[in-house]
């Protein structure tokens, strides 16, 4: 992870990514793992993509989540994939025809060229006129965002 972080320009620690991850996840009362691998997430990302087509992706990204954050598993690991895409109601022989094929790839190439060109180094960003928000923030945090953007913000019932 320090090498990666290290590549990106970061100047932190993975202790200190892990920490922040952790402190984020606990303010939102979310579980998390360990932390302390960092798997090439591609497939799972290409995999997200036919999983959007398909009218899966919170179902999928959901379990992508969970099997990353909270149980430290490998999303570079083919039968991860495949138990994620089960787990999200998809059907896996599609899915390994998809990740035979790497139909997808071209499309996610083109999503990391426009985040390159955006300068994005986490996520979630949020892009508001000339406003940026990055990472995960408590509600009130993008709610003032908003509001200074575009007037008040109307609340969910």
């Amino acid at each position: 992870m320090a090498r990666l972080l290290e590549a990106k320009g970061l100047l932190v620690t993975p202790e200190q990514v892990t920490a922040s991850l952790k402190s984020t996840a606990q303010s939102f009362d979310l579980p998390f793992g360990g932390g302390k691998m960092v798997y090439n997430s591609r497939l799972a990302q290409e995999i997200g993509l036919w999983a959007q087509e398909c009218g899966r992706a919170h179902q999928f990204h959901d379990a992508a989540f969970k099997a990353y954050f909270v149980d430290d598993r490998n999303l570079a690991d083919k039968a991860v994939i495949l138990d994620l895409v089960a787990f999200a109601g998809l059907d896996v022989e599609q899915a390994e025809k998809v990740i035979a094929s790497r139909s997808y790839a071209d499309a996610v190439d083109r999503d990391w060229a426009k985040a390159r060109e955006l300068e994005l180094v986490a996520a979630p960003t949020f892009f508001m006129e000339d406003q940026r928000l990055v990472g995960a923030k408590p509600y009130a945090v993008l709610e003032k965002m908003v509001t200074e953007v575009v007037g008040q913000v109307q609340s969910c019932p």
